[in-house]
């Protein structure tokens, strides 16, 4: 189930993972969220957000990405 969707449109990846960490905060562990992001960099950037961060990649299907908040 998806707690919380974002529309990032066409940001450039620098803000747009900086606005990720933000609304990654808000959610509690465990809870689903949904990005949206039209930039052609997120492919290889969110991926690579994910590992660095610790919130688990459920799905990559470029331009939708699921993630889902880490525990702690």
């Amino acid at each position: 189930m998806i707690a919380e969707r974002w529309n990032a449109g066409e940001m450039g990846c620098g803000e747009l993972l900086i606005e990720l960490a933000l609304r990654m905060k808000q959610l509690g562990a465990g809870q689903v969220f949904e990005l949206t992001a039209l930039d052609p960099g997120a492919v290889e950037d969110i991926p690579a957000w994910c590992k660095l961060t610790g919130h688990g990649l459920i799905s990559a299907k470029h331009p939708v990405y699921q993630i889902r908040r880490r525990n702690n």
